[in-house]
């Protein structure tokens, strides 16, 4: 389909707007996909907060431009699809993943997390990164461990008194 000029800069700034806000960004070759599993890969982007589009090389390198993710620019080849995180880095890495584990055709060709390109070996390790609510619930755990471990410790003396008290009166009615 070809696109006019209008067209192609809306495009152009809706995948800028896009990237400006990203935290990381895939780009994924997906050569012999039926539109049944790409369907199926933009349902499950869509309810991970992952903004997912097919766009033309020339128009996705002049979207990248002097963004965090120009360093993908070199590396558009093909056809490809762009995968963008909104909220959390990991979130588009774990829909690319999921995804790619059951297909096959879809190849991860470009990583790119906060302006640095990355191996596209590293999707995994970027995919198991915390989402933002299990990362404050670490950091939670953290901070409560050592306030748990005092109170046990303050504790500790007067319960140790009452287990030695109750001994003594057990081997008093024993006896």
């Amino acid at each position: 389909m070809a696109l006019n000029l209008d067209a192609k800069k809306a495009i152009v700034e809706e995948v800028a707007n896009v990237a400006a806000d990203a935290p990381s960004a895939i780009a994924a070759e997906y050569i012999g996909l039926t539109v049944t599993e790409m369907t199926k890969l933009r349902n499950a982007a869509r309810d991970a907060g992952v903004y997912l589009r097919v766009v033309r090389n020339t128009l996705a390198k002049r979207a990248l431009e002097n963004s965090q993710f120009e360093c993908m620019r070199d590396g558009l080849v093909g056809p490809l699809v762009l995968a963008f995180s909104s909220d959390e880095p990991g979130s588009a890495a774990r829909v690319v993943r999921d995804f790619a584990k059951s297909n096959d055709k879809l190849i991860v060709k470009l990583v790119a997390l906060d302006g640095k390109l990355l191996e596209p070996s590293e999707l995994g390790r970027l995919a198991s990164m915390p989402s933002q609510d299990e990362a404050r619930a670490m950091l939670l755990g953290l901070l409560s461990a050592p306030l748990g471990r005092f109170v046990r410790t303050v504790a500790e003396p007067p319960a140790k008194l009452a287990r030695v008290l109750g001994a003594q009166r057990d081997k008093h009615q024993a006896a």
